[in-house]
């Protein structure tokens, strides 16, 4: 199975404003947009047999010294940016970390080749080559722009790289038509880089909108913890039910409903949003907290000890108990119970697990409140009763 691993930033400070997209996103966004930098092959290929063909009959037209130099860096770049980029490839899939600082500084190159093509082919007075290479200069700018413009930053440098050389030797030249080139080629820089901004912006707008509706169709509305779904997809994503021991505790409230018919419904709810609050504190120990309904909430962990979940049990049960509730000036004092389960012991899948847990938390639920049973292992005598453990 493929394995995913979040990259962390560029090491080098140029590298790092490169590919900074020039607002605040959350990390995990940024680098969704590093790692949307790395293109495929066909794309790669597609640039480089351009520039390379490009260089190589402008090199055979006039055989100049200069000319094939430019034709041996670009050759040279396109064969380390290749190499760098399979690398890269490998590595994303074995889950260990790119080769991003020199994936980019590599396309920096690359762009500048082109701008020193450009430069030498204008400034050689030969107009077939210097239109050659400014066209497929030009071409190659747009490319960069929708294809790089996760990294607006890198987009502008590229393109003043690319077409900044053009501008330069047409100037040097002589000619006066190509003193258009200084107010055509700074507009047409700006309007690529800020056509890169403005894409950045709605794709990061995007990718905010799905993450919040990733995070609402894993996550409990009331309390914030994960609910059935959330639940078990994490599960999955961490593949715990599959490869390692599992202990499922399954809670219910003691004295709920009377707080909800004594006090309301409003009343009910922050109940519950403060039970959330202390379950979700007892998730820093490694444990995965759930509401799957009304006052039902499930915790997961990894392990299957008994001893050791009943002493896991029995801190989840203090926390939710041993202090009161302040809702409004009535503090409001509630117990939970648990039922535990195992896997593999009581199934492999989530809904194995809840069906032997909750049938636990009823024999628990039956010797009153604050108590705690395991689940019967079938084949094997019924749970130990436990005593009921005072909130």
């Amino acid at each position: 199975m493929q394995q995913t691993r979040q990259q962390p930033a560029p090491l080098w400070r140029i590298t790092r404003w490169l590919v900074d997209p020039g607002i605040e996103v959350p990390t995990a966004i940024r680098t969704s947009l590093v790692n949307g930098l790395y293109g495929t092959l066909p794309i790669f290929a597609g640039g480089v047999l351009n520039t390379i063909s490009v260089a190589a009959v402008i090199a055979s037209r006039l055989q100049y010294g200069l000319f094939l130099l430019w034709l041996t860096l670009e050759v040279t770049l396109c064969l380390v940016r290749l190499a760098v980029l399979l690398q890269a490839q490998r590595r994303n899939f074995i889950g260990i970390e790119r080769l991003t600082d020199l994936y980019v500084g590599l396309g920096v190159l690359w762009a500048g080749s082109v701008g020193f093509g450009t430069f030498i082919s204008v400034a050689s007075g030969d107009w077939m080559a210097a239109a050659l290479a400014c066209l497929s200069a030009a071409a190659m700018c747009g490319g960069i722009c929708f294809r790089n413009f996760s990294a607006p930053r890198l987009v502008g440098v590229m393109i003043a790289l690319s077409l900044g050389p053009c501008m330069v030797a047409g100037v040097l030249s002589g000619e006066p038509v190509f003193l258009l080139t200084l107010f055509q080629i700074p507009f047409y820089l700006y309007a690529m880089t800020a056509a890169a901004f403005r894409l950045n912006r709605m794709l990061v707008s995007t990718m905010q909108a799905e993450q919040e509706n990733d995070h609402l169709a894993r996550h409990d509305l009331l309390t914030g913890l994960l609910n059935r779904i959330g639940l078990e997809r994490q599960l999955e994503e961490c593949e715990t039910l599959a490869n390692t021991p599992l202990t499922l505790f399954y809670l219910d409230l003691d004295g709920f409903k009377a707080v909800n018919d004594r006090m309301g419904h409003a009343a009910g709810d922050s109940l519950l949003a403060m039970v959330g609050e202390r379950l979700q504190a007892i998730t820093r120990g490694g444990l995965i907290a759930a509401r799957i309904g009304g006052d039902e909430f499930v915790m997961a962990g990894s392990g299957n000890d008994r001893e050791t979940a009943l002493e896991v049990g029995a801190g989840i049960i203090d926390a939710i108990a041993a202090q009161p509730y302040l809702i409004g000036h009535h503090a409001i004092e509630v117990g939970v119970s648990a039922g535990i389960a195992f896997s593999p012991d009581h199934g492999k899948g989530l809904a194995d697990l809840l069906s032997a847990a909750d049938n636990a938390l009823y024999q628990a639920k039956s010797r009153g409140r604050c108590s705690l049973a395991v689940a019967a292992t079938i084949g094997q005598p019924p749970p130990l009763r436990l005593a009921a453990l005072s909130s």
